[in-house]
């Protein structure tokens, strides 16, 4: 994993994409940000892409295609599983249905829920980033 490669956040809500940018900041993670709206134009950044992206964080509830349907795409498509990057679900509304579904038949690295209190919602982000910048993955060697 390419620890300066681009962090990948596949959100719609604007409000969700503004704190995210503050916890970020504050964090002092320097990562190129890029943002998604739905997993279509997301998919199409990671086929296009020369970059290795740091980090996928997607959020389960997207306009046109939800993110166990994208992800599920990911996993299937043998360009991007060699790629192996990191995917974290993030996510407001929690299922069991989707939890098991993400681990059981889908690759995914985490499956955290957005708080509405932003200490919180930073202290997960921050976990998250901890974890991964020391995390030994086929992409980091």
């Amino acid at each position: 994993m390419s620890a300066s490669g681009p962090i990948i956040i596949i959100e719609d809500d604007p409000d969700d994409k503004e704190i995210f940018e503050e916890v970020l900041k504050e964090l002092g993670i320097l990562n190129k940000l890029v943002w998604l709206i739905n997993a279509p134009d997301a998919f199409t950044y990671l086929k296009t892409t020369e970059e290795q992206p740091f980090l996928i964080i997607c959020d389960i509830n997207l306009p046109v295609q939800n993110g166990i349907e994208f992800k599920r795409q990911v996993d299937n498509d043998p360009q991007l599983r060699k790629k192996s990057i990191p995917f974290i679900f993030f996510t407001t509304a929690v299922q069991q249905s989707a939890v098991n579904e993400a681990y059981i038949h889908l690759t995914v690295q985490g499956f955290f829920q957005k708080s509405s209190n932003y200490e919180n919602s930073r202290k997960a982000i921050k976990i998250i980033f901890d974890y991964w910048n020391l995390c030994r993955h086929p992409n980091s060697f």
